[in-house]
């Protein structure tokens, strides 16, 4: 089809709006030879318009049939995974470089040397992953064309990024791979930033609200530095007692030093510690640092989390906004091409959609299955009657639902009257209930034992009594999984997802009983046989016990309001893969930059092969006397583990104090950064999310969907952008025809 040709006429509806020419159609020819090659293009573009809906994509990209079958196979689920692949494994390549993480400890007092990867083999991958990155830019530069791309800055920063890591990539080969700083790394993560929409939006709304965030954080900057300055002129003064002495020798000597003191302080992580030595000595001395925790930790840092929650959900339903408004511009671009259809199949002008012809185009459209069921159903229900632009809409409003009704199978049919009763037993509600109260004995049990063999060592302990209650227990569960499958069927059994992991324990539990009974023999008085295999008796029991605790969680489905925290959680998860993400990024981040600046700063002082020779000489909560080793920046999983204990800020002035003297006093430059932007940025509009999604599910509404037990279909939000769903404003009829005007490759106006 040629490109010159309109998409739509501009005398069609006689609206009179001016039509762009010069652009791909799919109306051209509905009549004639041509005829079939128009109808096949209209309904792709309805196809691909639906399918761009249904992800939130923008519509702006080439529509001719060459570029469509290109843009579809792009966005496959094959292609897709395959991308996905490729960003994990550039990545993980931080584990195996030099320095690479595969050593058994990353204690510098036990660690062997790594094996080091021979210069080209990390080489050689990580450029076949670029080559797909640039083969990935082409792509999406080709179907957004040279106008859109130029004012695209995520596909402008993709083909800067390339450029450089390209560059620093030939740089490391031309130096053997011996240079000192590799700028590619740090550049990586870009790759899983410009790949995820949700992850864009995330950042942008961050940057948003940084503006907000950075009055409250000025505000504690002054807080801090207030409080430093009484703090100073408090425990510096001609006539000091010792504990005054003590308190400015140890937390206020200079400046630095009292900054670190309070910072740490504001995070509770040094408390009581930084006030002992004057309170000790006077109890009028905890005013001061009563005053400075309350204003700062419970007011000023909880301001701070309301500010945030506050902003960022306000740029957020911004961003959610635009979301909605591109799915809606979807489904009225495909409403406008088949629309077309209709007009010249006789119908007429501007009257609306043919169902049977939705039907051929949601046939072809990569969607669940489940909503095309829905949707396909919806569109039958309206007979031959052409639909309107409204009612098109709604058709796939269907795609802001999700069924949480549970389909199961028939039960299977018995004759024996008996044989009847069995199944109605087994299958009743109170059989479950007997199941939970098995289990919780089973567990009460092993509580028991493990509080009465508590300071027995493994090896001197009787296991007979355990082992005969695990038998027995066992033998219980693997009859309750055969009479609910006889009550249910196989396929209703597995038709629960509660069913399905009671029967995969019970089932790891049987084999594994099977083969502590073949190899152990049957419990028995004494029974404390020698090791035999790979794993000894208390072994295989430990394991038994740990996969019994885990079928406890069989009650939650149980239990309603549990089970409706616990879809929370599950529904959380799913939306936090944005958050996640940028997690991963500012991790890895920082962790690059940690390895450049702090790697080999930690090392073992002369003479100390194992333990320091003299523990109870080094200062009380030091890095040495905590023996916090482990924790240093030498690899990349060494740095990961070492930031995240930074993270939680339980004794992250002990890493303050350790890298200042190590590596020097700007090392705390990188330390409070880190602090910001992880445990006061990120971590609050962590819990700003976690905030919205659990009032949302607390809602009136969806509490009662929830816990009722309506047997009619029920639906609920399922997604970030469904999370919002209720408050966000549906785009006006002028805003979606305007913008579907501009349309730079195809013409659908009216």
């Amino acid at each position: 089809m040629a490109e010159s040709d309109p998409l739509l006429s501009g005398a069609r509806g006689g609206s009179g709006r001016d039509c762009r020419a010069g652009l791909p159609a799919c109306r051209g020819v509905l009549v004639g030879p041509g005829a079939k090659a128009g109808w096949d293009l209209c309904f792709d573009q309805a196809v691909v318009f639906i399918e761009d809906a249904i992800q939130y994509r923008s519509i702006n990209h080439r529509m001719d049939a060459r570029s469509m079958w290109l843009y579809r196979w792009y966005y496959s689920d094959t292609c897709q995974w395959i991308l996905s692949f490729i960003i994990f494994s550039i990545l993980s390549l931080a584990f195996i470089e030099t320095p690479s993480s595969f050593t058994s400890t990353s204690d510098v007092r036990y660690r062997m040397a790594p094996w080091n990867p021979p210069c080209g083999l990390t080489e050689g991958i990580e450029v076949c992953c670029l080559l797909v990155f640039v083969a990935d830019l082409s792509v999406k530069s080709y179907l957004v064309g040279w106008v859109q791309f130029r004012k695209n800055l995520w596909l402008l920063g993709y083909l800067l990024v390339l450029i450089v890591s390209l560059t620093d990539w030939t740089v490391s080969l031309s130096l053997v791979c011996q240079e000192p700083l590799r700028i590619r790394r740090l550049l990586r993560p870009f790759f899983l930033l410009q790949n995820s929409s949700m992850m864009k939006k995330t950042l942008k709304c961050i940057r948003w609200s940084l503006p907000e965030m950075a009055s409250v954080v000025l505000l504690l900057a002054l807080h801090l530095c207030v409080f430093t300055m009484l703090g100073m002129l408090l425990f510096t003064g001609e006539k000091q007692d010792d504990g005054q002495d003590r308190e400015r020798l140890t937390y206020f000597r200079n400046l630095p030093e009292a900054l670190t003191s309070l910072l740490v302080l504001l995070t509770t992580a040094n408390n009581p510690d930084v006030m002992v030595p004057a309170y000790s000595k006077n109890r009028a001395y905890a005013v001061f640092f009563i005053v400075f925790t309350l204003i700062g930790s419970l007011f000023l840092m909880n301001l701070l989390t309301a500010i945030i929650y506050n902003q960022f959900r306000g740029y957020l339903m911004k961003s959610l906004q635009a979301s909605l408004f591109r799915k809606r511009l979807g489904t009225r671009a495909a409403y406008e091409v088949l629309s077309s259809t209709a007009e010249g199949d006789g119908q007429p002008q501007g009257v609306g959609v043919k169902p049977q012809d939705l039907l051929q185009v949601l046939q072809k459209v990569q969607m669940d299955s489940t909503y095309k069921q829905a949707i396909m159903e919806k569109v039958r229900s309206y007979g031959d009657s052409l639909l309107s632009a409204d009612e098109f809409q709604k058709i796939f409003n269907e795609l802001d639902k999700r069924m949480t009704k549970e389909q199961h199978p028939p039960r299977p049919q018995y004759q024996s009257p008996f044989l009847q009763s069995a199944q109605f037993l087994f299958g009743h509600l109170y059989f479950d209930y007997l199941g939970n109260l098995i289990v919780l004995a089973n567990l009460v049990s092993i509580c028991a034992f493990l509080v009465i063999d508590a300071d027995v060592v493994p090896r001197n302990r009787d296991d007979f009594v355990l082992g005969i209650l695990n038998c027995v227990f066992v033998l219980y569960y693997l009859v309750e999984m055969l009479l609910k499958v006889f009550a249910l069927g196989l396929s209703g059994y597995l038709s629960y997802p509660s069913n399905v992991f009671d029967g995969l324990v019970t089932v790891i539990l049987l084999v594994l009983e099977l083969s502590t009974l073949a190899v152990y023999r049957f419990p028995h008085p004494g029974w404390k046989p020698e090791m035999q295999g790979l794993l000894s008796l208390w072994d295989m029991l430990r394991l038994a016990n740990m996969l019994i605790v885990f079928r406890f969680l069989r009650i939650v489905p149980s239990m309603k309001l549990m089970a409706v925290v616990a879809s929370t959680i599950l529904d959380l998860i799913k939306n936090m893969r944005a958050f996640g993400g940028i997690l991963v990024v500012v991790y890895y981040v920082f962790a690059i930059i940690g390895i450049n600046l702090f790697r080999g700063v930690i090392v073992v002082p002369p003479g100390n092969g194992s333990l320091a020779p003299d523990n109870g000489s080094l200062a009380c909560g030091s890095y040495e006397q905590l023996e916090y080793w482990a924790n240093n920046f030498d690899d990349f999983a060494a740095a990961l583990v070492t930031l995240w204990n930074v993270m939680v800020v339980n004794n992250w002035q002990v890493f303050l104090d350790a890298y200042r003297r190590y590596s020097g006093p700007w090392s705390k430059i990188y330390f409070v950064l880190w602090w910001l932007v992880s445990s006061v940025i990120w971590v609050n509009l962590f819990l700003a999310l976690i905030l919205e999604n659990f009032l949302h599910k607390w809602d009136r509404r969806g509490h009662l969907q929830s816990v009722s037990g309506d047997l009619e279909t029920t639906y609920e939000m399922s997604t970030v952008e469904l999370l919002f769903r209720d408050i966000l404003e549906e785009p006006a009829e002028e805003e979606l025809v305007e913008k579907l005007k501009r349309h730079p490759h195809v013409q659908l106006c009216r």
